[in-house]
């Protein structure tokens, strides 16, 4: 049997990871436009907050793009949207320009991993779902692992202006590679054999063009309203680590530069790691317990896990066991998230990408969040409390997951 639907799967890793690339230099560089624009903490809070709110508003739009024109051609065009905005962050010059910029990052990005889950539904097998949806975390991972001290290292040498001119050109020629590497449908690649072709169509029912989308439907059983709030909570714990952990090593834990990008990686590498587990795990256990329970257990234990690490480790004293613990919390809501991500195609192949983004929308509605009541809530209590918040969102992470149908399909 040919594997091209694992080459596909690499193809989506460095997409993906470009998406991650491009979100995290700002958290780098914010250091250094901080210093040269006198900017405050609340200043920097919402230019990190301006690309997640662009990205979540445009979710939805950005997954009814894609389920309408294709996954493929879209992913095209955003990729080549947010590079070219990417390298105009060179060109900011105020608190203003910086924030349009950043948001117009957020609209580009936004059809990325609605359409990205949509290909992966299309090109995995339905008992590879969960290992194809570890992607996005992996993605996560390898992205938040080495954008730190590449781009810190980027900024040392030739500024921080250069490393987004060079995220830029990096983009255009990812979407190269992926438009000349690519296909819609499994059948439409010359490389797909016959034995692939029907491993990957096994146990599919036949999926017709997709009408409006059936919003009442959606909403009439408990699993999308509790996906919706398990997500924004979710999305506002892990963006703690997207926005602020560099900036509380160096500042509160008092790291140097330099080796706050280090450690700064990580949670990312603890992601890394736990992305794939929890995608093999969320596979084995809807083999062993069906459905819904093979979906649920692991969100549940990993969520409660989360929050135990959380309360513990930001009250260590010891910086470095601190990140640690920090760490596997971060493992932790990795192996959440695969099982979050999955759901799209476990209750819809029309409207798979669609509902992507629905979700996505919530979960970067919290990422959108975190960023400025981390900081306030950090400024006016401790950061021990900032942490306790995303500690306390876990617990109802799990708690939510108990409502998750994901036998209950809407098609």
């Amino acid at each position: 049997m040919s594997n091209i639907r694992w080459r596909l799967y690499g193809l989506l890793l460095i997409v993906v990871t470009l998406t991650f690339i491009d979100r995290f230099n700002m958290n780098v560089a914010a250091k250094h436009i901080q210093q040269e624009f006198a900017l405050s903490d609340i200043e920097i809070g919402s230019l990190l907050s301006a690309f997640v709110l662009g990205y979540a508003v445009f979710q939805v739009p950005g997954g009814w793009i894609g389920d309408r024109l294709g996954p493929r051609l879209v992913l095209t065009g955003a990729i080549l949207w947010w590079s070219l905005f990417t390298a105009f962050t060179a060109l900011g010059y105020s608190v203003a320009s910086f924030w349009i910029i950043r948001f117009l990052i957020g609209v580009g990005e936004s059809p990325a991993l609605p359409c990205t889950n949509k290909m992966i539904g299309r090109w995995m097998a339905v008992s590879e779902r969960a290992r194809g949806s570890s992607l996005f975390l992996v993605a996560v991972g390898t992205g938040g692992a080495f954008t730190p001290p590449l781009i810190a290292w980027c900024m040392t040498t030739w500024g921080w202006r250069v490393s987004f001119l060079a995220c830029g050109a990096l983009g255009l020629a990812v979407a190269a590679l992926w438009h000349w590497q690519s296909t819609e449908h499994p059948n439409q690649h010359p490389g797909v054999n016959a034995e692939e072709l029907t491993h990957i169509q096994a146990f599919r029912t036949p999926v017709a063009n997709p009408g409006p989308f059936p919003w009442r439907r959606l909403f009439a059983s408990t699993s999308i309203p509790a996906l919706i709030v398990a997500n924004f909570l979710l999305g506002y714990v892990t963006y703690i680590f997207y926005t602020w952990f560099f900036l509380y090593l160096v500042n509160i834990r008092k790291l140097p530069v330099m080796a706050g990008s280090y450690w700064s990686t990580v949670p990312f590498l603890a992601i890394l790691i736990g992305a794939p587990i929890g995608g093999y795990l969320s596979d084995r256990m809807v083999r062993q317990l069906g459905q819904p329970w093979g979906r649920r257990v692991p969100v549940v234990i990993a969520a409660f896990a989360s929050c135990a690490l959380f309360f513990t480790g930001s009250r260590l004293e010891n910086p470095y066991h601190a990140i640690g613990l920090l760490a596997f919390a971060a493992g932790c809501n990795s192996i959440a998230a695969v099982s979050s991500w999955t759901l799209p195609n476990d209750l819809s192949d029309r409207y798979a990408a669609t509902l992507a983004g629905v979700l996505n929308t919530s979960t970067n509605l919290g990422g959108a969040l975190s960023p400025l009541l981390t900081p306030y809530i950090a400024n006016r209590y401790s950061w021990v409390a900032a942490l306790d918040v995303a500690a306390a969102f876990m617990i109802f992470v799990g708690l939510l997951w108990m409502l998750v149908h994901p036998e209950r399909r809407i098609d």
